[in-house]
């Protein structure tokens, strides 16, 4: 049976109304705990008026004293009175679980801003990149296409700064690299390259980006393009990567377009999946959210 740690994440949020009404689901496909604070579920819990049960682990490595009709949870206690350092050492016992015992780790929704007003925080992607000093990439994988951005969470005019060809060169060898690891789930029949200036810049008219990223292609028998963004997902054929420079240019067709999804982190010693969706803060407590997503992450 699959094993996985599932993070909480913010609470102020859909986050645990979508475990909850996931459980029966998973309950005999997957065994999980997960990571968090157990006042704030059991609260939560209330609040939803869901009659599962709380086990509280304390081996989970081990998974001793797990009970697949309860919420297993691995108790992390608040250090703080400010939100951002708990969730921040909650983040990081469960990289330490996942990297220790190499089980998958399921990281849901934070509010980032909360985050970014204190400290450097660019992203979960990033920050999990940093804790264990590797390189990471964002690989957004979907029903219909998957998609690589090559710079998420920052401002679009910093973007170019990353278009030079011995720091391309050097990243999608490393993307290619990790696609073929053991750890990486996901089989593309094609890998394609999205220009990032309108229509690959009009013969250079537009900038000469797009000529820096054929350039830099041409090092590559198994990557095509650049292709101009505005028409690649006319015909999509099913298995096909597009790699993108930044974030939204391959984001928008992907959550438009893709049914279910899944975010994956490449670059780490074990698989790390979150759902491809946020907080949702404005409708917690309301049982509208769509686990879709969360049960996507906790299938492979």
């Amino acid at each position: 049976m699959i094993k996985k740690f599932v993070f909480i994440g913010d609470t102020n949020s859909i986050n645990i109304e979508l475990i909850a009404k996931s459980h029966q689901i998973l309950k005999k496909k997957v065994k999980y705990i997960l990571i968090g604070n157990i006042e704030d579920l059991s609260k939560y819990l209330i609040k939803i008026s869901s009659n599962l049960r709380i086990n509280e682990i304390y081996d989970p490595i081990k998974f001793q004293n797990y009970k697949k009709d309860f919420l297993n949870i691995f108790n992390i206690s608040h250090i703080s009175k400010i939100k951002y350092k708990n969730l921040l050492n909650q983040i990081n016992l469960s990289n330490f679980l996942s990297q220790k015992s190499k089980i998958d780790l399921v990281t849901m929704p934070i509010n980032k801003s909360i985050f970014k007003k204190k400290i450097d925080f660019v992203g979960m992607t990033e920050h999990l990149g940093s804790l264990n000093k590797k390189k990471t990439h964002m690989l957004m994988h979907g029903d219909k296409f998957s998609i690589i951005p090559i710079t998420t969470h920052i401002n679009l005019k910093n973007v170019n700064n990353f278009i030079k060809i011995k720091s391309l060169t050097s990243k999608l060898n490393l993307i290619l690299s990790e696609l073929k690891t053991k750890i990486h789930v996901f089989k593309f029949t094609k890998i394609k390259f999205l220009c990032v200036n309108p229509h690959c810049g009009e013969n250079n008219t537009l900038g000469y980006e797009d000529n820096i990223i054929k350039n830099c292609l041409l090092k590559f028998n198994n990557i095509t393009g650049p292709y101009a963004a505005d028409s690649a997902f006319n015909n999509i054929e099913t298995g096909t990567l597009y790699i993108s420079m930044y974030h939204d240019q391959a984001l928008i067709p992907f959550k438009i377009i893709n049914k279910k999804s899944v975010n994956l982190t490449i670059g780490l010693d074990y698989r790390r999946f979150s759902p491809t969706h946020g907080t949702a803060a404005d409708i917690k407590y309301k049982n509208l959210a769509d686990n879709t997503s969360y049960i996507e992450c906790m299938k492979f």
